[in-house]
């Protein structure tokens, strides 16, 4: 939309505010391109209902008639006037005296009761207002010039003007058009007296700064992280419901159209950690995102649940799927045997009857029969029509097995005859029988290449010329049997892709399952939405935007001097912007996540802290260092949903309270 749209909707004059005698509050005493020195007094600070730190205030440049501008600044703290010193010694005199310095019958002299009112604020210029050559308002983040300070007054936004102020975006001031969201209202400090008898100013976002952005919450446990996730779920829902077409008709391959709404719908997948999104939390009032998007919300979980989808994977039928979990669960293994398991080229049987080469067939065939014999040993249930298996053998080591050579893979066994024959060809081999000797003289290359004898020594537990099992081998994949099902359905990586293409909403409930099966499915899913979005990219195809969440962040992401971008956080936050991949992420701790993903993210909550080293890595972006001492100062419990806030759209940090997520849509400006 452009700017002269944006200056036509809106009636309200900034400027305007310099003739405001009300709301006057002082002027400055000293002032550069960074901060400002202002000098004000208790009268003016009455009227006006007080100056709490973090206020916004407008200094107007008056020496010329015809220029309309002003710096925007913040209230950071109380600095001392050139005149103190003397107010104080003549305050101290009056206290020796004990005499009254305040109050109805205080025993100051007109005079002196003028001169204690005075006091000086220091104040963060965050801007400068001002109007182009064709009329519009603009805002640049910095100061062009500035004047002496004598040709400035300094005044409080009203109500009406503040909230031009809070909301005006890069582009101008925001419209409450369809893009736009009611995320809360204006709020200074903790303490409301004054405050709470002023009109209220609401915040808007743009939901568009959300989509394919990277999105930080932080703050201590119940101190509204997870309201204000629902709030951004629930801003993307609706904007997604006004995409114009999806991506079975595609035609367009621009992320947004020229109103700005998104081209396609939005998918949405959450890993809900605790099921506070998956199920009714009774202690946010049963205010679970499912309630209100029941037709747009396909729930998963690690166990069986009445209307979920199960989130496990049948590791008989998806073979690489399965096998890429079993090394991502075995991947801080040290073992070599383990090592020479994960190296394994594991081939599905698709891709397996693809290869033209016969030996190179066969030896694919038994390393997959093999595997499947593994995953038998360790417990894996196979599906009905997964029990027998078919593999080349060869008739003489056919007899090794049973003399009158009845098992033959070839025709079909069952797992327990593959998993005997596998060892007893095994034991062969390692007690150097003659026929693989013979074999290799022929054809001049073992009999059993390095896949097979890795799965083998899985499958037996006995190394390489042993006798006796001396490794754990299959029993290493026992602890992953609850991740697998013999139902013959589709993988769930596979739908839950198709479900965000449509622009569904998926919760993986992760509450039940422990903190490694956490990581693996969270990792796998990513991996796989990422790989898919890069596909299309490369292939010039549209993708839709797909928003991933994850609560407590810290158990997943890398930790902060984690320096390995291959992982794919670290992926998804450096290279997700250019595939439509949006990042939404909260946990306690600032210090906890790896720098490249902090460096990366664009839209900023943050709640209380309750130590130092917190603030000492938040004091590096943006201009949070203004609001590092409040941030410890406050309660947890008593300002529950009070953030400071930097979207992508906005300049500056905004001080507000976010309006409470409700699981009906009757009233959406409810606080907590």
């Amino acid at each position: 939309m452009s700017m002269e749209l944006f200056n036509q909707m809106t009636s309200v004059d900034l400027f305007a505010l310099k003739n405001s005698k009300d709301q006057y509050v002082g002027r400055p005493f000293y002032l550069n391109y960074e901060k400002a020195g202002i000098l004000t007094c208790d009268a003016w600070k009455q009227k006006v209902k007080g100056l709490p730190q973090g206020a916004f205030l407008l200094a107007f440049y008056e020496n010329e008639l015809d220029v309309d501008e002003a710096l925007l600044l913040r209230v950071l703290t109380p600095i001392k006037l050139p005149t103190d010193n003397d107010i104080v010694s003549a305050m101290v005199e009056y206290y020796k005296d004990d005499l009254d310095t305040s109050g109805p019958e205080n025993k100051l002299d007109q005079f002196t009761r003028y001169e204690f009112s005075f006091s000086g604020l220091e104040c963060r210029i965050l801007g400068t207002f001002y109007k182009n050559e064709k009329g519009h308002t603009c805002f640049g983040a910095d100061v062009e010039n500035f004047y002496a300070p004598n040709n400035y007054k300094i005044y409080k936004p009203t109500p009406e003007i503040l909230e031009a102020i809070i909301n005006f975006k890069s582009n101008g001031f925001i419209t409450k058009n369809e893009t736009d969201v009611r995320f809360g209202k204006v709020r200074y400090s903790s303490s409301t007296r004054f405050q709470a008898k002023e009109d209220e100013v609401p915040v808007y976002v743009t939901a568009q700064d959300f989509l394919g952005k990277r999105t930080a919450l932080f703050g201590m446990t119940r101190t509204g992280k997870s309201n204000t996730v629902k709030k951004i779920i629930e801003a993307t829902v609706e904007l997604s419901q006004k995409a114009p077409s999806t991506l079975e008709n595609a035609s367009e391959n621009q992320p947004f159209t020229n109103n700005g709404l998104p081209q396609y719908p939005v998918g949405q997948i959450i890993f809900d950690v605790n099921g506070e999104y998956a199920n009714p939390n009774l202690q946010d009032e049963g205010t679970a995102i499912f309630e209100l998007f029941r037709n747009d919300v396909v729930r998963y979980s690690v166990l069986e649940k009445p209307d979920f989808k199960v989130l496990k994977v049948n590791f008989y039928k998806d073979i690489e799927a399965g096998f890429e979990l079993i090394k991502a669960a075995l991947a801080e293994e040290s073992g070599d045997y383990i090592k020479n398991f994960m190296a394994v080229e594991l081939l599905s049987p698709e891709k397996i009857s693809s290869i033209v080469d016969r030996s190179t067939k066969v030896r694919a065939e038994r390393v997959l029969a093999a595997y499947k014999c593994c995953l038998a040993a360790a417990g894996f249930k196979p599906p009905k029509n997964g029990r027998y298996i078919k593999f080349s053998g060869n008739e003489e080591l056919n007899k090794l097995v049973k003399e009158d050579g009845s098992i033959d893979p070839s025709k079909g066994v069952s797992l327990k005859e593959a998993t005997a024959w596998f060892e007893k060809i095994w034991e062969e081999y390692n007690n150097k029988n003659s026929f693989f000797a013979q074999y290799e003289k022929k054809k001049g290359h073992d009999w059993m290449d390095n896949d097979l004898k890795a799965m083998l020594i899985m499958l037996t537990r006995i190394r390489e010329g042993g006798k006796q099992p001396s490794v754990s081998g299959y029993i290493k994949l026992r602890p992953l049997g609850e991740l697998h099902t013999d139902s013959e359905d589709e993988s769930y990586e596979i739908s839950i892709l198709k479900y965000l293409r449509q622009g569904k909403i998926v919760i993986i409930d992760l509450s039940q399952g422990l903190p490694s099966i956490q990581k693996l499915y969270s990792q796998r899913l990513c991996e796989k939405i990422f790989q898919d979005a890069m596909n299309n990219f490369i292939q010039n195809k549209p993708n839709n935007f797909i928003q991933f969440y994850f609560e407590e962040a810290h158990n997943l992401f890398p930790k902060k001097d984690d320096k390995d971008l291959s992982q794919i956080y670290n992926r998804i936050a450096k290279e997700g912007a250019k595939l439509h991949l949006g990042l939404i992420y909260a946990t306690q701790e600032v210090s906890s996540i790896s720098s490249n993903i902090l460096k990366n993210t664009q839209n900023w909550f943050i709640s209380h802290l309750n130590n130092h080293d917190e603030i000492k890595e938040l004091r590096k972006y943006y201009d949070f260092e203004d609001f590092t001492d409040s941030l410890i100062r406050f309660s947890a419990s008593n300002d529950k949903g009070f953030v400071r806030m930097k979207t992508y759209s906005n300049s500056f940090v905004i001080p507000v309270q976010i309006d409470r997520f409700l699981a009906e849509r009757n009233n959406h400006n409810e606080l907590f």
